[in-house]
């Protein structure tokens, strides 16, 4: 029963690595396509459907955590998902006056380079129990300059939202109303923006140290 189990596990988890690796490849090839062409302007427009089906295909990671398909810290993918939710859905989905700003263009590549180089890594991890030294080099250290690119995209993103947040309303909820509560988005973007600042560096610190035990383990192998 558990080696039926373990074989599921790995043919399920192959198949969602590398279904999710399509979806980001394609999300960096039709960026990269539309920048040459067209201009950065253009990129969200071309790559807004497979962004939001790739990046919203995540949630999963979360669930993995939580029943034990992957040893992966739920305390550690939660944050990261939901700031790459919030990014995707909660601004660039929800505000297009944002969207053609050249920082969706360092975000989208920024993204989709990690992401292609993770679910791949990890799909020949499951599908063949190993992946070459190059790839796990890739994995565990292109971040070192990606996830900066990609945090201060994200923050920027989100400060220069703040007055198409402010000006549209959007999401708020106003007193009085039956259930006696209100939210405004606009602060929740200003508390967003908050996090990020200790957030960033708790993150990256959490990464160094991810690379620092894979790359020796490597080595030692």
């Amino acid at each position: 029963m558990a080696s039926a189990f373990t074989v599921l596990r790995r043919l399920y988890l192959s198949i969602y690595n590398w279904i999710v690796f399509i979806g980001w490849f394609q999300v960096l090839f039709l960026a990269l396509k539309t920048l040459k062409e067209s201009g950065h302007e253009h990129v969200y427009n071309a790559v807004e459907k497979p962004l939001l089906l790739a990046q919203s295909a995540a949630v999963l990671e979360i669930l993995h955590g939580l029943i034990g398909l992957v040893r992966s810290p739920v305390s550690s993918t939660l944050p990261q998902i939901g700031s790459r939710l919030y990014l995707t859905w909660g601004i660039l989905w929800s505000f297009p006056e944002i969207r053609s700003h050249v920082l969706v263009t360092w975000l989208v590549i920024s993204w989709a380079i990690t992401e292609i180089i993770r679910y791949s890594f990890f799909g020949m991890k499951e599908a063949f129990g190993f992946a070459a030294s190059w790839h796990l080099w890739l994995r565990y250290s292109t971040f070192l300059v990606l996830y900066p690119t990609g945090i201060s995209s994200e923050v920027g993103l989100i400060y220069f939202a703040l007055p198409y947040i402010k000006d549209s309303d959007k999401y708020c909820i106003r007193m009085p109303n039956k259930w006696n509560f209100s939210f405004d988005y606009l602060y929740a973007a200003f508390v967003g923006l908050g996090i990020y600042v200790p957030g960033s560096p708790h993150m990256y610190r959490y990464m160094l140290g991810q690379r620092k035990r894979a790359l020796s383990k490597s080595k030692r192998e």
